[in-house]
């Protein structure tokens, strides 16, 4: 395939067309070799490499920088139709084009756009370091430090289940500059950092439900000394603001993650409704069956909207915690509602390793949990609903 992103994201025939040759891409290429890439836990090089060389890991940066800068609506929707094979695939690029790689476009200095910004489009790995042992969503409760000394950091801590840690060149670190939790999370600093670096080390990559090919591990620091210059945006107490910006994106990722995977499971389960007979004829005939593949249309179509929504707001520029942690709750709902339907349609089989419907009940099962959970989505918008409440006497009109 021509590297038809990196000629300009931007440009929306030139979009159109990329999206046409990823779709049969995806068909072609990333699920013949899904099942391989299931039995080995890892993506072969020669596709790694196609997906370097198709710009897949540069679409959000711009484009002087090496990258396709795509707007996010472009972004998503590619995210979408890669999410529609495994998740590895999506995975392995969504740290470089969505948290780490958003984080300094919007936030680092011109210095460190400049040095990491190349690195991140040409396809070197990135990691987002944000959750710790006993700290996730409670920023208060991170124990990893950065201590300055004279024009250096010195970072200690550990950082768990990080997407991308084995293979990861690129980090984007939080930690707390401060012992003391301050007002707006002010403790908490971003620091950009080689994975090479001395004191840097990762744990054993952790054993998972499902997302076979995509590895999360611990990320350990022991004295790790970086330069002062590592500090995203050099000015300390902005790291939690960087995080909570970075992770609108993640949070859209995931919800067309929830896509790609529903839509998957859906044409799965119609194909085998039309194929599967009882009573002389396909089971797709029968009314229960159709009220799910009915319901499942539904709710994905609501989930498109919502994504897409969220993404041309953000596009215009708006502020969209509330409504990407919305997206982001509707759209991985439904996946988890999707899949157990496909594997009711495929009723005893759905149950068997040999089909596909197992796997993506346990590949779905993951998106209500990280990047936020359902629970955390729940506060967030109920926190900025009332907060915008108490500023303006309505949240709609």
């Amino acid at each position: 395939m021509p590297d038809i992103v990196s000629q300009g994201g931007m440009d929306p025939e030139t979009f159109d067309s990329f999206l046409t040759q990823l779709k049969r891409y995806v068909r072609e290429r990333l699920i013949p070799a899904e099942d391989d890439v299931i039995e080995k836990d890892r993506i072969p090089d020669d596709i790694l490499a196609e997906m370097r060389d198709m710009g897949l890991f540069g679409l959000t940066t711009p484009e002087e920088f090496g990258g396709a800068g795509l707007n996010i609506s472009q972004y998503i929707e590619t995210i979408k139709h890669i999410s529609y094979a495994a998740p590895a695939y999506r995975s392995t690029i969504s740290i470089n084009v969505g948290m780490t790689g958003s984080a300094l476009r919007k936030f680092g200095t011109p210095a460190q756009k400049e040095r990491w910004l190349p690195r991140i489009a040409a396809g070197e790995i990135a990691c987002f370091g944000l959750t710790e042992p006993g700290s996730g969503s409670d920023s208060a409760a991170m124990q990893t430090m950065a201590v300055r000394d004279g024009d250096h950091f010195v970072l200690n801590g550990t950082k768990r289940y990080i997407t991308n840690a084995p293979q990861a060149k690129i980090g984007l670190i939080m930690a707390r500059t401060t012992r003391e939790a301050l007002p707006k999370n002010a403790h908490v600093s971003a620091f950009i950092i080689d994975m090479d670096t001395p004191g840097v080390s990762i744990g054993s990559p952790d054993r998972k439900m499902g997302q076979k090919g995509s590895h999360i591990a611990d990320v350990i620091l022991e004295d790790v000394r970086v330069p002062a210059d590592a500090l995203v945006g050099g000015e300390e107490g902005q790291g939690f603001r960087i995080a909570m910006q970075s992770l609108d994106n993640g949070r859209l990722s995931v919800a067309a993650m929830g896509i790609g995977i529903g839509r998957r499971a859906l044409d799965t389960a119609l194909q085998y409704s039309r194929e599967r007979k009882a009573f002389g004829e396909p089971i797709g005939n029968f009314q229960l069956i159709q009220a799910m593949l009915a319901d499942s249309e539904a709710e994905l179509y609501a989930a498109e909207c919502m994504v897409a929504d969220a993404c041309a707001r953000a596009d215009r520029g708006e502020q969209i915690l509330r409504k990407a942690a919305a997206a982001k709750l509707f759209a991985t709902e439904t996946a988890g509602r999707v899949v157990d339907r496909c594997v009711q349609v495929y009723g005893g089989a759905g149950y068997l390793a040999e089909y596909p419907a197992e796997r993506f009940f346990r590949d779905a099962r993951i998106l209500r949990i990280y990047e936020g959970t359902s629970q955390i989505m729940q506060l967030a918008i109920a926190k900025h609903m009332i907060r915008e409440f108490e500023t303006t006497g309505q949240i709609w009109g």
